[in-house]
């Protein structure tokens, strides 16, 4: 039985302005993991990744890495109970 899995992540680093949302969205749909990513006010990136567990953990350790034009200095990364009600990736916009 495959296991599954939840993920809220905080990216900080030069994330904005550098094409991480939309490279994190392909990532994820290549990865075939659901959830969302936003800008955040404060400069940094926030996401929510869910899925097949390998594929979730694959998507923090891309995080590390970013878009190419990004620099990440940190990815905090915080387990949630998995809910299962994402039918794919989407950018998140304003608030």
């Amino acid at each position: 039985m495959s296991q599954k899995k939840r993920v809220h992540v905080w990216i900080t680093g030069r994330v904005q302005g550098v094409f991480f949302r939309a490279y994190t969205r392909d990532a994820a749909r290549s990865f075939n993991v659901g959830g969302w990513v936003r800008n955040l006010p404060d400069g940094r990136v926030e996401a929510v990744f869910e899925g097949e567990a390998p594929a979730v953990e694959a998507m923090v350790e891309w995080c590390r890495t970013g878009s190419p034009l990004s620099r990440v200095d940190d990815v905090r990364v915080v387990e949630e109970p998995f809910e299962g009600k994402f039918s794919g990736f989407e950018i998140r916009y304003g608030r």
